[in-house]
């Protein structure tokens, strides 16, 4: 390889072009001209003494280094955004970025009237939410603060337990009014069910020993909380979620409650590297104390 270091912009414009999958894309998604972005690919190319792409009638094709480079880069871009963050807040006045991430459901669903009331408190603090299924990586600082339902086990993190959420087996009354109320799990199997689309080993220990909710039977299968929860509020059919969002609609009827409570154990984290951060700190305490009022609703 050559000597020439490549500098981090570089590395920025290639994890574009590997997103978008074109010099076009990638230069309107970084706000850059076309050349200019050509010109990032071409010196990152003699920086590195090899070709990263292939041109061919369907676009762009990455090389096997480029494949390779990818999950560097992505951790190079999350170091860059940490430091930017770190930098925004000056001194330790309360201003800056926090990024927190959560599930789909509680970004989507339980956070925005939290953060509503803690913007009017620090109207100095900018927040990016990153909703996820997936989780991010705090030892690598994709995100500052994280909801989990699972508890870490990393040393490094600090973890603080906000209680449990309970979900359950819900349906709207226009469905059950055309379809029937279930008098029994067995009866399930007769209705139109809302599921998951890939079985995780998470799905499979939460799943109730008995309960006749198994991939093959759904008629809408979603990896997508989101989607599942608004096809319940539709009337589509019989899923599961959140127990406490739910009861927010009366026309939403819990099924078989005895049978059906499934505990999620809720926390909030952070890297303890970030306990002398004011801005990180502050957020931390209000999402521990609201969740912990949310869990017990």
């Amino acid at each position: 390889m050559a000597d020439i270091e490549p500098g981090w912009e570089l590395y920025r414009s290639f994890l574009a072009v590997m997103r978008e999958g074109s010099l076009s894309g990638a230069a309107r998604a970084l706000g850059m001209t076309q050349p200019s972005l050509g010109r990032h690919m071409r010196e990152l190319e003699a920086a590195l003494g090899a070709a990263l792409f292939a041109r061919s009638p369907q676009g762009l094709v990455p090389t096997e280094l480029a494949r390779e480079l990818v999950p560097h880069a992505q951790a190079m871009a999350s170091a860059s955004a940490a430091l930017r963050r770190t930098a925004s807040a000056g001194r330790e006045d309360v201003g800056g970025t926090v990024r927190l991430t959560a599930s789909e459901v509680i970004g989507a669903e339980v956070l925005p009237p939290i953060l509503t009331e803690f913007r009017e408190r620090h109207p100095g603090i900018v927040i990016e939410l990153a909703p996820s299924n997936t989780a991010a990586d705090l030892l690598r600082r994709d995100a500052d603060i994280a909801i989990r339902m699972v508890q870490p086990t990393q040393d490094a993190l600090i973890a603080r337990h906000v209680g449990r959420v309970e979900l359950g087996m819900f349906a709207h009354r226009r469905y059950l009014d055309a379809h029937g109320h279930p008098q029994t799990l067995a009866e399930l199997t007769g209705h139109t069910l809302i599921g998951f689309d890939t079985e995780t080993p998470y799905i499979r220990r939460l799943r109730p020993e008995g309960l006749p909710y198994a991939r093959e039977q759904f008629a809408l299968r979603t990896d997508s909380d989101l989607t599942a929860l608004a096809a319940i509020r539709a009337g589509f059919g019989i899923g599961i979620a959140q127990v406490n969002l739910m009861r927010r609609d009366p026309l939403l009827v819990r099924l078989f409650p005895a049978q059906v409570s499934l505990p999620l154990e809720a926390w909030v984290v952070m890297h303890e590297d970030l306990r002398p951060s004011l801005r990180v700190r502050r957020l931390f305490d209000h999402l521990a104390a609201a969740l912990e009022q949310y869990a017990r609703a």
